[in-house]
């Protein structure tokens, strides 16, 4: 049973990123999975690799977000959890303002890329369903790093394809906060295989705050579905009002 949010310290000079085992009752998880796969069609944005939902709507060209609030689904089984751990308490907005649903099918994935300025340094990442293996690169150039996740554009890619410097194993029911020089310096990916395999602690970073270590100890998983909710605080936000005045409307 969950007590105590663990922090597991990647580099000893700062905090990098957390991965934290929330505890979120199997009802919960239940019936925010079912949200997202029920939503219709017109909700999902279908990309070469995978396919999301924005929500409350897609930034605009100049990386501002319509204010709106976020459905209900999306906040009240984590929201909670993200104000007893204070993740959000330094952002500008003190609380997420925008979600990505992705949906990764066996096979599926998203190739290096970083998210951009458009947000403030930090994502709360919670997996439902699979878990699924989040690579961790570094980045080997200034024209890196420019693939942004929410439009599915050309992703960066490293000059060599080398090995992630880093591997989390995202369980699902979990939180991954990515945070400081790991969301500015470096590329984070999703590989497109159908098994995750080399799983271990010798190539796992957060192999001890695993729950479920069993179900890895062949040093594989077949994957299955997997979605993650990706809350971000958007930098920029307007009012309707004024994107009308700004767009030429009265």
């Amino acid at each position: 049973m969950y007590t105590t949010p663990q922090t597991y310290i990647l580099v000893t000079v700062m905090i990098l990123f957390h991965v934290v085992n929330v505890y979120i009752y199997v009802i919960l998880h239940t019936h925010s999975n079912e949200q997202v796969t029920s939503a219709p069609l017109p909700r999902w944005t279908q990309l070469s690799h995978r396919r999301l939902q924005t929500w409350p709507s897609a930034l605009t060209k100049n990386n501002t977000l319509l204010a709106s609030p976020l459905p209900t689904w999306l906040v009240s089984t984590i929201g909670p959890r993200f104000k007893d751990l204070g993740i959000f308490n330094d952002a500008p907005h003190q609380a997420p303002n925008h979600v990505l649903v992705n949906e990764y099918q066996p096979g599926q994935g998203i190739m290096p890329h970083e998210d951009g300025a458009a947000y403030y340094p930090l994502v709360a990442t919670v997996s439902l369903g699979a878990p699924i293996v989040f690579d961790i690169y570094e980045k080997y150039g200034p024209e890196q790093g420019q693939g942004q996740e929410s439009t599915g554009g050309a992703a960066a890619q490293t000059a060599r394809k080398p090995k992630p410097k880093y591997r989390i194993l995202q369980e699902r029911r979990s939180l991954l906060i990515t945070r400081g020089e790991i969301y500015t310096d470096f590329l984070h990916g999703i590989a497109e295989v159908t098994k995750d395999e080399e799983l271990g602690p010798d190539s796992i970073c957060n192999w001890g705050l695993l729950r479920e270590k069993e179900a890895y100890r062949g040093g594989w998983y077949e994957r299955k579905t997997r979605i993650s909710l990706t809350y971000r605080d958007v930098l920029h936000v307007t009012k309707v009002g004024n994107a009308m005045k700004f767009l030429g409307g009265r």
